[in-house]
């Protein structure tokens, strides 16, 4: 049990990691996209945010890919693919249950379910910032466009 909590919560600051360069980087091209946001049109606005979720869905799945070499260094899956799927239903906290881990290293399915349903939250956390911020701006401009903010 030791042992994946000692393997467990640095794979779990990698991701952290790789999911706080990746909020940067998403709020990054929101901030530099803000002129497309501020445009009455909500068709920019919505694919500026869509860029936005792509980013963070990005970092989700590199994190997944991340569980997924853990799994395969351990020796539980020979190959990526079913690693790969074993960690996506883990870090979605589906758990299935149709591929388990030997008892040697099944905390770790935990440990990654945490870590998943974490960093899904702070993903969401983001874009719901710039979503509502997006909305703001794109009432705001509508306003002072003219229009109303039911165009």
């Amino acid at each position: 049990m030791l042992i994946n909590i000692l393997v467990g919560l640095p794979t779990m600051a990698v991701c952290l990691v790789l999911e706080a360069l990746l909020l940067v980087a998403a709020m990054r091209f929101y901030v530099r996209h803000d002129t497309q946001v501020s445009d009455p049109s909500m068709w920019s606005t919505l694919k500026i945010l869509s860029g936005v979720m792509i980013i963070l869905v990005i970092g989700n799945i590199g994190q997944i890919g991340i569980w997924a070499l853990l799994f395969q260094m351990l020796g539980e899956f020979s190959d990526f693919h079913t690693a790969f799927y074993h960690s996506a239903v883990n870090f979605a906290t589906l758990g299935y249950g149709d591929i388990v881990m030997s008892s040697e290293h099944k905390l770790l399915g935990p440990l990654e379910a945490v870590n998943g349903v974490l960093m899904i939250g702070v993903s969401t956390a983001v874009l719901m910032t710039a979503f509502q911020d997006a909305l703001k701006k794109t009432i705001r401009a509508r306003r002072a466009s003219g229009g109303g903010a039911s165009d």
